[in-house]
């Protein structure tokens, strides 16, 4: 815990979605903690080898399947003290190629982890996201702030929905049931682990770049996003756990440092370039930045009429104050440990 309030002992804890990237991460810093860990994952999104290295671990287990397979879930949530609920359909391409599983996962999964919780009245963390806020665009976004979404005619926005659904959801369940819910906002974490394959935008330049291909970029480039590291979040979503002030309220995790997607492929470029140059590997500077960044239309990247924001920025004053918490990881840093992430995995497939 990072403030002065009082805390609370987590024991054993159940993570939904814990195969995943966060959920892996968040995983590994319980256990560091001395608390019992139990992961189900149903693997459509997460995978085995994100938590492979933690199975053999005395505290430790984990179930291969679906948070809606009441039976297993009865049990789980019986022996814990906690849930963090990560397991969602998340990313825009596959918000796009595959909405119905998207909305059916969000609501129908959640509906299902807070029905068990309520039954034993175990405590819940929901994960949601920044793009609850939609074209919002008086950044930084507060938690109490409007929310401006486009026509249910274009898909993206319902993924937006099916965490809204998600939040109202958990704050009902605190307000009627008396059931401790505490509702997260996630702000683009990046880390190791994390998976380009449905459009994270920093695996996607780290492979490319990897692969000698060009970066691509989607749009004009001058969008913003503020993009927090993996262990950062970690430490805010434990944090809000052991606060009891924290039930029943909505919070923001992100960092605060604006980068352009152009300037986010330039890092990548410019920081492999160096570890490659380092290594004694190849060195790619030689191409011009025009050969090695190529912009493709939303159109193409994704659908006709594709609505991106402009901006992302959290405001972060609500969580800095009841827990003290804030980012302290910088961006290069965490490029620099995704880059070497990858570049191992592209070895070890050598």
């Amino acid at each position: 815990m990072e403030g002065d309030t009082e805390t609370q002992n987590l024991r054993s804890v159940l993570i939904t979605g814990g195969a995943g990237f966060i959920g892996s991460h968040l995983a590994e810093a319980l256990l560091e903690r001395g608390h019992q860990v139990t992961v189900i994952d149903n693997l459509s999104t997460g995978r085995f080898e994100n938590i492979a290295h933690l199975t053999g671990h005395p505290r430790f287990r984990f179930a291969i399947d679906t948070i809606t397979n009441e039976v297993v879930m009865d049990r789980l949530v019986s022996e814990c003290d906690v849930i963090f609920h990560l397991a969602a359909a998340v990313g825009v391409e596959l918000i796009i190629k595959n909405p119905v599983h998207v909305i059916e996962t969000n609501i129908l999964g959640t509906h299902a982890v807070l029905k068990v919780a309520n039954r034993y009245r175990k405590k819940v963390l929901i994960a949601s996201t920044s793009e609850i806020y939609g074209k919002n665009n008086q950044v930084p976004f507060s938690e109490e702030d409007d929310r401006l979404l486009g026509p249910t005619t274009k898909a993206r926005w319902s993924y937006s929905t099916s965490k809204a659904v998600d939040e109202f959801l958990g704050l009902a369940y605190h307000r009627q049931m008396g059931l401790p819910v505490v509702i997260f906002r996630l702000f683009n974490t990046v880390g190791p682990r994390q998976t380009g394959q449905y459009g994270m935008v920093v695996p996607r330049f780290v492979q490319q770049v990897l692969r000698g291909e060009p970066l691509t970029v989607y749009g004009d480039g001058q969008q913003t996003r503020c993009f927090c590291d993996v262990q950062d979040v970690v430490r805010a979503l434990i944090g809000l756990a052991e606060c009891p002030q924290a039930i029943g309220q909505v919070f923001n995790v992100g960092s605060t440092e604006e980068v352009t997607i152009l300037e986010l492929a330039q890092k990548v470029l410019a920081l492999a370039d160096d570890i490659q140059s380092s290594r004694g590997a190849r060195e790619q500077g030689s191409r011009g930045e025009g050969e090695r960044i190529v912009f493709v239309p939303y159109a193409e990247a994704y659908e006709v009429g594709f609505e991106d924001m402009r901006r992302r920025v959290p405001d972060i004053r609500k969580i800095r104050a009841l827990i003290g918490w804030e980012p302290k990881i910088p961006l290069e840093e965490t490029l620099r440990r995704v880059i070497g992430y990858y570049a191992m995995l592209e070895a070890s497939r050598r």
